[in-house]
């Protein structure tokens, strides 16, 4: 298939399911002709202003702030009347500019949500504007992605959109990423087959051993807080404790239950434990972030980290000299290896401030739009590659990606699946996901907690956890219900559901 010579969307998204789009990738290779990445700005016959304007945009970076940089380039020399302010910060900068931009007048135009502030927060308290408003043929444009990407109650509210997932969300951040050198000296190919936590474990307490003080076996971002609930959770999710994200913690939609007191989630801990105990962190590691974690890798810091596919074509990029690689995640029991589940919608959602000039607004819609072009999509999928893949499938086929970034999203295709959701079962439940309040603190601040010895009974807090949690959920249903929401406890129970495959519109026709 030529790049000129390409099938309908219609009839890829077909065959891209996640075994089609795995047999795809292997056929092809990813290596069509690099020149379809070239960023053409493509009008969208958005009102941008003639006058000088300042246009602000903040997001978390990594390999995003690749492509982010070279568009906005592009977009100024189309319309060199816009100044482009860009701002990659790590998550833990976001969760500060941003709520204070918002208090004081002062956020940018296009930013990225703190981790701690769900969709139904910064709707009700004001923050978003509608996309529906804001990107030119809003209705034509969103039917251009795949179903499944818009979902109300995940990605807008009564009727209207305010979140764009920009990428997919079939991938997961906490697989392997390791020294080639460090293991092999320490006699581990990761290659083999799965590494067993326990393996993990003493891999890094080799790896820390023939360091002697000058590297270590394991590093990881300590002071980026959602890092120790990603960790734990992927870790339980693949050992068997299956659940879902609903506001900002889990539940087992196979049982409708939250499921922080199922053993897993303390086995889970009791690795990162181990590896603090042994003496196999990097020292350190609770001051860092994640983006300084994984720069510290090509320094030859640490043996192992992990973390997700962004690592890749940085370091590739900006370390072409460290050799390294990737494998799956450590599991608790192997060989039981359960597919990470994501929901309907995608990841890295951006918004827009409520509060942006009519002039701000029209530069987004006409950027937001853009990211909508089967031009978009591929210019997206080669510069940013696995790290955070394009949402058309046909894009990423079409895409010139490095072996590491092919490998990683077949890595993917095998280990990822799409999980039931309640809002596709039972839209009304978006009044729920409104009255939910933030569960503090959450389980990433309890793992932490942990570690440091904040907290000496960790069996206690999670148990603490989950009933915190499930009196939130019991809270916000009957506040959606009095309010007119036909909803309960039993739309979040999905006897169906078989975490090995799929959950498509089949098994939603079976309940």
């Amino acid at each position: 298939m030529s790049a000129k010579h390409k099938l309908s969307r219609r009839d890829f998204l077909k065959t891209a399911s996640m075994g089609g789009l795995g047999a795809l990738l292997a056929a092809q290779g990813l290596s069509l002709a690099a020149q379809d990445a070239v960023i053409n700005i493509v009008s969208s016959g958005a009102n941008i202003t003639s006058d000088p304007v300042t246009f602000r945009w903040v997001d978390s970076g990594d390999q995003k702030a690749v492509f982010w940089n070279a568009f906005f380039a592009e977009y100024m020399e189309a319309h060199p009347n816009v100044s482009i302010q860009y701002d990659a910060l790590p998550w833990n900068e976001i969760a500060q500019v941003v709520p204070l931009g918002i208090r004081n007048g002062t956020a940018h135009d296009v930013f990225q949500r703190p981790l701690s502030v769900t969709l139904a927060q910064a709707v009700n308290e004001g923050w978003l504007a509608a996309l529906d408003d804001v990107i030119p043929d809003f209705e034509n444009w969103k039917a251009s992605f795949p179903g499944g990407v818009f979902v109300e109650g995940i990605t807008g509210f009564n009727g209207k959109t305010y979140a764009f997932p920009a990428t997919s969300n079939k991938r997961y951040g906490t697989h392997l990423l390791y020294n080639v050198a460090y293991l092999e000296e320490a006699g581990v190919d990761p290659q083999a087959g799965p590494m067993s936590a326990d393996d993990f474990v003493a891999t890094a307490k080799k790896v820390t051993e023939n360091g002697a003080g000058r590297y270590f076996g394991f590093i990881m971002g300590g002071n980026q807080v959602n890092r120790w609930g990603a960790i734990v959770r992927e870790f339980a999710r693949m050992a068997g404790a299956i659940s879902m994200g609903v506001g900002n913690f889990d539940v087992d939609l196979s049982t409708g239950e939250i499921p922080y007191t199922n053993p897993l989630y303390l086995e889970a801990i009791a690795v990162l434990l181990r590896l603090r105990d042994d003496g196999s962190v990097f020292p350190g590691t609770l001051s860092m972030n994640a983006p300084e974690a994984r720069a510290r890798m090509p320094q030859g810091a640490a043996g192992m980290i992990l973390q997700g596919p962004w690592n890749i074509p940085i370091w590739l990029r900006e370390n072409p000299d460290f050799d390294f690689n990737i494998a799956g995640q450590p599991l608790l029991d192997p060989p039981t290896l359960v597919p990470v589940t994501v929901g309907p919608g995608g990841s890295n959602e951006i918004q827009v401030n409520a509060a942006a000039s009519d002039e701000a607004k029209a530069i987004a819609g006409d950027i937001f739009h853009y990211l909508g072009t089967y031009e978009g999509q591929v210019a997206w999928a080669t510069l940013v590659g696995a790290a955070d893949p394009a949402i058309f499938a046909e894009a990423i086929a079409a895409a010139d990606m490095q072996p590491l970034e092919r490998n990683a999203l077949l890595m993917f295709n095998e280990q990822v699946r799409v999980g039931p959701s309640q809002i596709v079962r039972n839209p009304d439940t978006a009044a729920v996901n409104l009255e939910l309040r933030p569960v503090t603190p959450n389980l990433a601040e309890t793992v932490q907690g942990i570690y440091t010895g904040q907290i000496g009974d960790a069996a206690a807090a999670l148990a603490d956890l989950e009933g915190r949690a499930d009196a939130e959920l019991d809270r916000a249903i009957a506040a959606a219900v009095e309010k007119g929401a036909e909803v309960s406890r039993d739309d979040y129970v999905f006897p169906n559901w078989d975490p090995y495959q799929d959950y498509g519109e089949d098994k939603y026709a079976e309940l």
